[in-house]
């Protein structure tokens, strides 16, 4: 699953249905702040959310909390109830209304407050009415969180530990697929950010006197082993092909016809696993040479 990511949601106990809508561009905390200023001021009931936050009374509240979810004043919603949520721990309330928050924290697309209120739901409902749900929506709202891969990706590393714990915990659940393939663009994304450390190293080549292309070769092979059914296995190969090419290209005499041997290796790997790879003729260039300093 690729491009634009799908986000799931489903509205259980409110309405029992699953619906993709395509997820709008990484809109953030100022987002959120904006639709709080707007449920404040501008949307319809606007006073009686004023007068609700000021009452005192946890049953009006959460009946509040409800009526705003169901007309999707998600802002006002997660607002009210993040307002009692202490009050009411321990309660018989309290599991509907901790799942409600963590929803409504969702719908708004603030994803990290939904994550750790989902997370907080299954920990204190193992067995709860909303476990699955609360696990999947946990580590999934931490991949539509998930930045380009030269970011920062520790909520990718979230997104796929909250998700695989969902598949380890619920393998029968009809939302494996979904969580199994957010994994695999996940995973992607994390060799992508490695492929792309690995080719500024392999750009510096030898500056300051130092070797980058072993750097290069390292970080690349680290990320095969890794990820080893990612889609960009190839250009990593690829980058450990040229790598050791540069290597040994630089190396003394003594040590050239060393040196191609592991170049002639690479290529045979290479070739072997992507026999028609658009980038076979780079390749072969390559052996070419350094047949020229290998003698068996």
């Amino acid at each position: 699953m690729h491009g634009q990511k799908a986000r799931v949601v489903s509205h259980e106990p409110h309405s029992a249905f699953l619906s993709t809508p395509i997820k709008s561009q990484a809109l953030k905390k100022i987002r959120y702040y904006l639709l709080a200023l707007v449920a404040a001021v501008a949307l319809p009931g606007c006073t009686e959310y004023q007068r609700i936050l000021k009452s005192t009374d946890t049953d009006a509240k959460l009946e509040f909390a409800r009526k705003a979810f169901d007309e999707k004043r998600y802002v006002q919603a997660s607002t009210v109830l993040s307002d009692i949520a202490m009050q009411i721990r321990g309660s018989e309330k309290a599991e509907d209304a901790l799942y409600l928050l963590a929803l409504s924290y969702y719908e708004s697309k603030d994803y990290l407050n939904s994550g750790v209120c989902f997370k907080q739901y299954y920990q204190r409902y193992p067995r709860g009415k909303y476990t699955e749900l609360a696990r999947f929506y946990s580590g999934y709202g931490y991949y539509l969180e998930s930045p380009d891969p030269q970011l920062d990706q520790s909520d990718t590393m979230k997104a796929i530990e909250e998700l695989q714990g969902f598949i380890d915990y619920f393998p029968r659940s009809d939302r494996v697929n979904i969580a199994q393939n957010a994994i695999f663009e996940l995973q992607d994304k994390l060799t992508l950010k490695q492929l792309q450390n690995a080719q500024l190293y392999y750009n510096l080549g030898f500056f300051l006197n130092d070797n980058n292309y072993e750097s290069a070769r390292i970080v690349a092979e680290n990320a095969i082993k890794d990820y080893p059914y990612s889609r960009y296995k190839e250009d990593l190969e690829m980058l450990i092909l040229k790598s050791r090419y540069q290597e040994a290209k630089a190396s003394i005499d003594e040590r050239k016809p060393e040196r191609y041997r592991e170049v002639l290796d690479e290529y045979f790997s290479f070739v072997n696993n992507y026999p028609d790879s658009p980038l076979r003729d780079e390749a072969d260039r390559i052996a070419k040479i350094a047949r020229n300093y290998v003698t068996d």
